[in-house]
């Protein structure tokens, strides 16, 4: 037979099974709810002035003790007011706004200390603060239509072992949102002066507790027979 021919990959899930007191855990998946905040023209000053809702589900992945990447995705509200701020726009003219966003990103952490429970010749701690960075792309609705745009998200965080695979955290991230249309298009230039496009943008926050539980992925591939067939084998130990 003729091997580039014949050659087939055959998918195979095992069923999850325990794992040693030794194994490595390297991923971690959680969720978490918190607040959120604004900045842009509509809330030019107070980022917790008109704070709303978030909800976060992550997958991270941890790489050593002191770095990881995280992928999440943001569900929550946003809202804002002109009223009370001491700008004034063309004919006294006050916006309000309110929106739901949705956000996909991918985060890199770096944890100031080794981060975890055993190994003590790693001297491991189990609580870090640590800080990240990272883009996202998130999608919204004002004003009866939707947008869509590029942000770089900011921020500090920190993580407590409950136990081996179990950990609390609480991140704090500042967004900086690449349109100027987050609030609306009414607000996307109210002085109608044409500011550049990294210039004349909108920030917000998203302030999130989060639980998390680690597992690890454990993958072979096996030839079988003629060598013509192959197996992936994929267990998840939990």
């Amino acid at each position: 037979r003729i091997f580039y021919i014949l050659s087939v990959i055959v998918l195979l899930m095992s069923m999850p099974y325990k794992a040693s007191a030794q194994e490595d855990y390297r991923f971690e998946i959680g969720g978490g709810v918190g607040m959120t905040g604004y900045l842009g023209d509509a809330n030019t000053a107070n980022l917790l002035k008109y704070p709303s809702w978030d909800a976060e589900a992550m997958l991270r992945y941890i790489i050593n003790p002191r770095l990881a990447l995280k992928t999440n995705f943001y569900v929550g509200g946003l809202r804002g007011n002109s009223a009370d701020m001491t700008n004034v726009f063309p004919n006294n003219k006050s916006f309000e706004f309110s929106t739901i966003f949705y956000e996909l990103g991918e985060m890199f952490e770096f944890n100031f200390f080794n981060y975890g429970i055993g190994q003590t010749y790693k001297k491991l701690k189990r609580f870090t603060p640590y800080i990240t960075a990272g883009f996202g792309l998130m999608l919204w609705q004002t004003d009866g239509s939707a947008s869509f745009s590029v942000n770089i998200p900011l921020g500090v965080g920190f993580k407590y072992k409950v136990s081996k695979r179990v950990n609390l955290g609480f991140e704090f991230l500042m967004k900086k949102c690449f349109s100027d249309k987050l609030d609306g298009k009414d607000l996307s230039d109210p002085y109608m002066i044409q500011s550049s496009f990294a210039k004349n943008t909108d920030w917000y926050s998203t302030m999130t507790f989060t639980i998390s539980y680690e597992f690890s992925v454990f993958v072979s591939l096996n030839q079988q027979g003629d060598g013509s067939v192959f197996l992936l084998n994929i267990r998840l130990i939990y």
